[in-house]
């Protein structure tokens, strides 16, 4: 028996409990970890409350990122051995390989053996914020020096992880944020600009540091009406890279914006590099030499205990967050 947290019904944080049930052995090219430490995720409370990309049957786990040791491998598995140290790149399906568990397993491509130095609370911090992050910016957009880019929710974990994947290719970072509670914070974070779109002009702001000539790249997982400011602010042949959609006012369109300047808006999820075995092993790589040369770090806002996950996701939701909820065992 292991004990897994999940709900039996849809809605807040109070609808999580965590239950006893049998544990089922790692199926082929699986890999069985014992966890100690949970990243959370906007997503995980999405799924909870019925509006992912995912419906969960009821009653459902949930959970994307874990690190812990290896417990068993399934057949076909060579890569790792049980005590290996190990975290996990998060899996398309969170219903199918849920991490909120004593016991869980994941596909062997999506286990990683990251830097020894790390603790089990910063490896669960990792991969989605940087893989994600790396993804849009690198893969994609093909950030490079002395590009502008702006970074929209740039207090959370993908945030925090697109500001540091920025200044490790020698781009400029923009973080928009909504009032200046976190500025100091961004700035030792990396950010080089501030702006606080709640408080400021978000289009002045953003030509005050870029100039008239704007911005070539922006990731915002936000949408609504700062879509026209950001398109406006950006520079012909730009591209912005929509990774989600917080706000719940409805996105408007610019036409004239795009037409006018030839720019490429695109949805994005993390997804499309999980699927591709070269651009995740690419995507790996990436991030496991920035950690190794110190360019790129996991932010942890703050820690729970496995028994509080209610209390956990009550705060995931607050939005007081700077970086990323990590839930230990």
């Amino acid at each position: 028996m292991t004990r897994v947290v999940r709900f039996h019904k849809l809605g807040g944080p109070e609808v999580l409990r965590i239950d006893n049930i049998e544990a089922r052995p790692p199926a082929a090219d699986e890999v069985q970890i014992r966890v100690k430490a949970i990243g959370l995720n906007r997503a995980d409370a999405l799924l909870r409350a019925g509006t992912y990309i995912e419906s969960a049957p009821l009653p459902s786990s949930l959970g994307l990122e874990a690190a812990g040791i290896v417990e068993a491998v399934g057949d076909g598995v060579y890569d790792f051995v049980p005590g290996d140290v190990v975290s996990v790149v998060p899996p398309i399906s969170m219903v199918r390989h849920p991490a909120y568990g004593e016991l869980a397993s994941f596909p062997a491509r999506l286990v990683v053996k990251h830097p020894p130095w790390l603790s089990f609370a910063e490896a669960a911090a990792v991969w989605m914020p940087f893989v994600t992050a790396y993804g849009a910016l690198i893969d994609i957009a093909k950030l490079t020096r002395g590009d502008f880019v702006v970074v929209t929710a740039a207090s959370s974990s993908v945030g925090l992880a697109a500001i540091q994947i920025a200044n490790a290719v020698g781009a400029v970072p923009i973080a928009v944020t909504r009032t200046r509670a976190k500025q100091d914070a961004l700035k030792a974070a990396g950010a080089r600009h501030v702006i606080a779109s709640a408080e400021e002009d978000l289009l002045a702001g953003i030509e005050a540091v870029a100039g008239k000539d704007g911005v070539r790249v922006v990731l915002d997982p936000i949408g609504g009406p700062i879509f026209e400011a950001l398109t406006a602010a950006m520079q012909p042949g730009g591209i912005l890279l929509e990774y989600g959609g917080l706000s719940r006012e409805p996105t408007p369109f610019p036409l004239p914006l795009v037409l006018g300047k030839t720019l490429t808006l695109r949805g994005y999820l993390i997804h499309e590099i999980v699927r591709d075995h070269e651009r995740l092993a690419a995507a790996k790589a990436f991030v496991i030499d920035g950690l190794n040369a110190g360019t790129l770090k996991p932010t942890i806002a703050k820690t729970f205990a496995f028994e509080d996950i209610v209390s956990a996701h009550r705060y995931l939701e607050s939005n007081a967050q700077f970086g990323k909820i990590v839930v230990t065992l």
